[in-house]
């Protein structure tokens, strides 16, 4: 469980660098879109595992709906959150059934 528990700490310690690098430069539109298909692919993943959080595809909508209005930075740093609950619920899945087989065995 130590295991698990710190796997997701660094998971989340990195998508917070992650979010924090893309701030050195200016943010243009294809970045934006770029970080939007990452998140939709990280919730693909999630959800393919039954590990896709609540809010996920919701903050994903909203951050295509910044770039459309062109308030880049914001939809930039919701895309990422989103991306970050993508892997995050796609590990807290994994980790589940690995323990849930354990017990079972």
């Amino acid at each position: 469980m130590k295991r698990i528990t710190k796997t997701i700490l660094l998971c989340v310690a990195f998508a917070g660098s992650a979010a924090f690098a893309g701030w050195a430069g200016a943010v243009d539109k294809l970045d934006v879109q770029q970080a939007i298909a990452e998140a939709r692919d990280a919730h693909k993943q999630a959800d393919s595992v039954g590990g896709a959080w609540r809010d996920t595809g919701k903050m994903i909508k909203k951050a295509e709906q910044l770039l459309a209005e062109g308030q880049l930075e914001k939809a930039l740093e919701l895309a990422r959150e989103a991306e970050a609950q993508g892997m995050l619920g796609y590990m807290q899945a994994t980790a589940q059934s690995s323990i849930e087989k354990l017990h079972i065995d």
